[in-house]
């Protein structure tokens, strides 16, 4: 029996009614919205009203343009519910251990001050402790800051390592992270009894006294006032295992490798964020391990299940799709999420329905983490194949020297699918491969060659995940989404406004470099990739505009309501009814597919009011960002969110309470709408009463009441709150002052 003919390693379904239903809900909303444009366009051009003012016409036109803009998100999002598909792996089908390929595992961490090296050592172990063959799995650890902290706390975590690896294999464990783990309320591995209780105890005091030496060391660097530069050091590659010398042979070969990595770093010299860490671990890696495959993991994504890896050969091993699959990913689920999610920080929406969407229609958007790679795609990024061969092994040497660089030891691992260096074949070789590893991590090794521009994770974007996987999916590739019954990667959300803020303006900045470059995805690469895949990529790409949509309507429409200019149709007609029907149908349906996820009407109204805040804030100063980025005037940063735990507001999220602290330029356009719509519908029901002009004004009295519920917890933040997670005094006379110029303003103009 051949490999085609062997039982399947997946199946793929496709998600009936939901398909059929999601293709009846375009039908319908489109009508409606072709029916509201309609009649926008003819009370534009051909108006017949008591509103003849330019400054009238020109608000109306300018909602016309927001209502065309939402319109044509809205039917690129369609993309993602064309057809939702569902998989299902079978790892038991898979072929023996000894057969399986090796995997290498990348996790990135930047700053021991913003993630915390306890934390980071978690996701270190429960990489370690995957379910994999032990000999196969490489663990390489990207360490930024090149902190001699860092490289303390991993070789802790090994020597923890030693016992929990067992520990977990012995018992069955499903959860190896040893924080959730111990953690009784996470884990969900059931209860243990008798001896197996006991020997529980004792590895977490084992793990307590873990914690307890690395935060010892934290108090010992701070007291030293040790220093170390993100942006300046020079690089450091470490084999873990080498410095065990107490463990025999046999002991290590029942452990991954574990390798510390810290690349070069020079000021003045581009370092490319996490798309150069990463591409610098795909050097080192290459050079010692090259396994065919690579887990990405962020460094505070840890494995939550123990069985990623075998389900994602379930795809990679699949002869059926092998052939043009670039990378698996898994959903990115949070531990540390609300109830009430009032940040809407799960992420359930994303990837539980439009990744679902995307798997149906090419696959989905390759999404910073938690993906196992084909390290080959990325050897030739922008041009996949030459007839039929990847580039790398297609290529000669002189041309392969060219692109990717001097390194010999490189350059041939390119040319073969595994090197397959244990770590006794390393040190057999003496300092020769580590010297080329230092080599490769340098900051000048990029130079003239075709990293992160062909070869590699790509630099033309802070969002180099979205970016490389779109250039994959050009080439012709397809990739596939695996959701399986146990969450297997569990992460951090932000818990304050700053953080969620800030995590969302880097991406909309990184997104709209790529919607506002020549690889915009309405134009580039059209003929490898499928129309709904497209109307996706840029759907994500352009989501940031929606920035200047909301905000049309958070100031026109409440600068109109307050001087007593309708721009809506009278309640008493029938065109109110397409208005009101298109909002409605747009509320019915967000709600459905919110609850189809298991959410709530609390969930799905901090969904909204998330996205809202999102698009005034955080979105709009992405924009903003690209655009001096474009004219020259500054360039597009990669900001860090911080991941330590601040038990304060902890309490304060845990409570559905926002916390404002260090908001700054974030919070100031999000203080500004919610003064203006507060002032201008106190102000606009107050003159709707005296002129008793309820037919005209009635949608803006209730768009006004929803911007005002929705910036409810901005309003409390300024007014209200007295604790520490308020909106400082100092963060709203700017806010307060714009909000009195533009109501002024409005004014003047709609006077005249």
């Amino acid at each position: 029996m051949t490999m085609e003919e062997e039982a399947p390693l997946h199946e793929l379904r496709v998600e009936q009614p939901r398909m059929a239903l999601n293709r009846a809900y375009t039908l319908f909303h489109s009508s409606l919205l072709l029916a509201l444009l309609y009649h926008r366009a003819t009370s534009l051009f051909f108006p017949s009203d008591e509103y003849p003012r330019l400054a009238v016409v020109l608000a109306r036109a300018t909602l016309f343009a927001a209502e065309v803009m939402g319109a044509l998100l809205w039917v690129l999002a369609q993309g993602f519910r064309w057809r939702p598909v569902a998989r299902t792996v079978f790892p038991d089908r898979l072929p023996p251990d000894n057969e399986l390929p090796p995997i290498d595992v990348f996790i990135c961490t930047a700053d021991p001050e913003k993630e915390p090296p306890a934390d980071v050592m978690n996701t270190v172990i429960s990489a370690m402790s995957l379910d994999y063959p032990p000999e196969k799995l490489r663990v390489y650890l990207s360490d930024d800051a090149g902190s001699s902290l860092t490289q303390f706390a991993l070789k802790e975590a090994f020597y923890f390592a030693r016992s929990w690896l067992g520990y977990c294999n012995k018992n069955r464990v499903m959860t190896r992270a040893p924080e959730a783990y111990f953690s009784s309320c996470l884990h969900g591995d059931g209860e243990l009894h008798g001896s197996a209780l006991m020997e529980k105890e004792k590895m977490k005091l084992m793990y307590e006294d873990f914690k307890q030496r690395i935060k010892r060391a934290e108090v010992d660097y701070k007291l030293k006032d040790h220093k170390y530069s993100t942006k300046e050091h020079t690089s450091s590659i470490q084999l873990i295992h080498e410095e065990a010398t107490d463990l025999t042979e046999e002991e290590k070969a029942k452990m991954p490798s574990l390798v510390y990595v810290a690349r070069e770093k020079r000021r003045g010299i581009p370092h490319h964020f996490k798309a150069g860490a990463l591409n610098v671990l795909l050097r080192v890696s290459g050079i010692l391990s090259n396994a065919p495959y690579v887990l990405v993991l962020d460094c505070d994504m840890y494995c939550n299940g123990p069985n990623s890896a075998r389900q994602a050969m379930c795809f990679h091993l699949d002869p059926k799709m092998s052939h043009n699959l670039a990378f698996v990913q898994f959903p990115q689920a949070m531990h540390n999420v609300s109830p009430s999610d009032i940040y809407d920080g799960s992420m359930k929406w994303t990837f539980e329905l439009l990744w679902k969407g995307l798997d149906g229609v090419g696959g989905p958007i390759l999404s910073g983490t938690c993906f196992y790679l084909k390290r080959k795609v990325v050897h030739d990024t922008k041009n996949i194949y030459n007839k039929g061969e990847f580039l790398s092994t297609a290529c000669d040497m002189l041309q392969l020297r060219q692109r990717i660089g001097p390194s010999h030891p490189l350059m041939g691992a390119m040319k073969q699918s595994s090197t397959e260096n244990s770590i006794t074949d390393i040190l057999s070789k003496g300092s020769v491969l580590i010297q080329e590893a230092h080599n490769v991590a340098s900051c000048s090794y990029e130079k003239e060659t075709q990293w992160g521009k062909e070869v590699g994770f790509l630099y033309d974007s802070v969002v180099e995940d979205y970016f490389t996987g779109f250039n994959l999916h050009c080439g012709g590739l397809q990739s596939a989404f695996c959701v399986p019954a146990r969450t297997q990667f569990l992460g951090s959300a932000p818990i304050n406004m700053t953080d969620c803020l800030l995590q969302s303006k880097r991406w909309s900045s990184g997104l709209l470099q790529v919607a506002f470059s020549r690889y915009c995805p309405l134009i580039y690469g059209t003929w490898k990739m499928s129309i709904p895949l497209r109307m996706c990529y840029a759907y994500t790409a352009f989501l940031p505009l929606s920035s200047l949509f909301l905000l049309c309507y958070a100031l026109v429409s409440p600068l109109c309501f307050f001087n007593g200019i309708s721009l809506f149709p009278k309640a008493s007609t029938p065109w109110f009814l397409v208005f009101a029907g298109t909002y409605i149908s747009c509320v019915a349906h967000s709600m459905c597919e919110k609850f189809s996820l298991g959410g709530s009407f609390g969930t799905w109204w901090s969904a909204e009011r998330m996205w809202m805040m999102r698009s005034v804030s955080s979105y709009l100063l992405g924009l903003l960002s690209v655009t001096m980025k474009q004219i020259g005037k500054a360039e597009v940063d990669f900001e860090l969110t911080n991941k330590v735990n601040d038990e304060e507001q902890a309490e304060r999220y845990a409570m559905g309470i926002f916390d404002f602290q260090g908001g700054g330029v974030l919070l100031f356009p999000l203080i500004t709408v919610a003064l203006l719509n507060l002032a201008c519908l106190i102000g606009g029901i107050g003159r709707m009463v005296i002129e008793a002009s309820y037919d005209a004004l009635l949608a803006q009295v209730f768009l006004g009441a929803l911007a005002v519920v929705a910036s409810y917890p901005i309003i409390e933040g300024v007014f209200v709150r007295k604790d520490r997670g308020k909106i400082p005094i100092s963060e709203i006379l700017k806010p307060l002052m714009l909000s009195v110029v533009i109501m002024s303003s409005g004014y003047l103009i709609f006077s005249l």
